[in-house]
């Protein structure tokens, strides 16, 4: 009886289309979106072109800082700073008066650069506006001191090497957090309109009191609706861990850098189908219960809407926590720990220990939730408006 009334919820959720846009289609296409954001994000700009507003003085020698960078466009205007609050270039370089002649001559000169902190293009252009400037600057001292007799490796009498606790791409981080978040939003976004339609559905439609009538009990009823949410949700998430996983291993570049598995690639891809099912089963119970107390689908979807939000939280938690220092409140705290061990398996990690934690906190925490769940559903109060 309980894989009959299973059986019939699933074809019921997947046989109308208006759902199944909500429940799987939207959810991808809002990943999809999410990756190439990140992907963008986390450019260096290096393929960008970009346009830098400089003086209409602007020499061939003040020019021969930026040989090297193809990328740059010089835009020559009487007031570079307005050409920049224009639209006509990303960024805006003025030169001090007399800058080539102060520097041959041994003066000081001055270099004003304008951006737009709030631009990617022209944070990006700013910073390769300050390196090229850079090496000009150590350049321009190294003769100074050769013309003077005097070796250049005075003015540096140490150099400094900046080394990482891991051989991972820093962007590995960005993906540790983009991940859990694409993964929490869709398992979220997919089981809702399930969930609503199962009990406030039942309700508002008035086909619960036929529902309680036949000879089934209200726990094998609650169960099988409880499975059918959990079911959506899972298969939601694992069709959009698929689809993310292909467009950054196909579609992207840096993305596809950050990740390295290494030998235990099948493993962790396992477990990480295990977790979104695992979170799925939670985001279940959760929205079993708003279901049950919600009165119409309107009122559900409204009680529901907190729950979807609370994935926010542990990405900008986890965000500025390493790996090194997640401890065990990360992996018994649900949703928490949802993040922490994806985290840790983005980053090739595989601990046990943590995993069993993890595990174990979620089923106590959907064991209570469906407890509370069955009570409410056994009291006609609750499922019949």
């Amino acid at each position: 009886m309980l894989l009959k009334i299973y059986l019939k919820e699933i074809k019921d959720c997947f046989r109308d289309r208006r759902t199944l846009l909500l429940t799987v289609l939207l959810p991808v296409i809002m990943m999809t979106g999410l990756t190439f954001f990140y992907e963008k994000l986390i450019s260096d700009g290096k393929e960008e072109s970009y346009k830098l507003a400089v003086n209409e003085s602007f020499n061939r020698e003040a020019a021969a800082i930026f040989t090297g960078f193809k990328n740059i466009e010089l835009v020559k205007s009487s007031n570079p700073e307005k050409a920049l609050q224009d639209g006509k270039a990303q960024a805006a370089l003025i030169l001090g008066p007399n800058f080539s002649s102060n520097i041959e001559t041994g003066e000081k000169a001055t270099v004003t650069i304008i951006g737009d902190s709030f631009s990617q293009k022209s944070s990006n252009l700013k910073n390769i506006v300050q390196n090229a400037l850079g090496f000009y600057e150590k350049s321009i001292i190294s003769e100074r001191l050769q013309a003077k007799g005097t070796d250049p490796n005075l003015v540096e009498p140490f150099t400094i090497e900046q080394k990482e606790v891991s051989d991972q791409n820093p962007n590995a981080n960005l993906l540790a957090m983009l991940i859990p978040l694409i993964l929490a939003i869709a398992i979220g976004v997919g089981a809702s309109p399930a969930a609503s339609d199962l009990f406030a559905g039942e309700k508002e439609k008035k086909t619960m009191e036929a529902l309680l009538m036949t000879p089934v009990k209200r726990s094998t009823l609650l169960f099988s609706k409880w499975l059918t949410i959990a079911s959506v949700g899972s298969i939601t998430g694992i069709i959009t861990l698929i689809v993310v996983a292909l467009e950054i291993n196909l579609l992207t570049e840096n993305l596809k850098k950050a990740i390295s598995l290494g030998d235990n690639a099948v493993v962790i891809v396992a477990l990480a189908v295990l977790v979104s099912i695992i979170y799925a089963m939670f985001t279940a119970s959760l929205l079993m219960l708003t279901s049950i107390i919600g009165k119409t689908v309107k009122e559900s979807q409204s009680y529901s809407t907190p729950v979807m939000m609370l994935a926010m939280f542990p990405a900008m938690i986890l965000s500025s926590i390493g790996t090194n220092e997640l401890s065990f409140q990360h992996f018994a705290i649900p949703i928490l720990n949802l993040f922490s061990l994806l985290k840790e398996l983005v980053f090739g990690i595989i601990d046990y220990q943590h995993i069993l934690v993890a595990f174990t906190s979620n089923l106590v925490c959907m064991i209570l939730l469906f407890i509370i769940g069955r009570i409410l559903f056994l009291k006609d109060k609750w499922v019949m408006n």
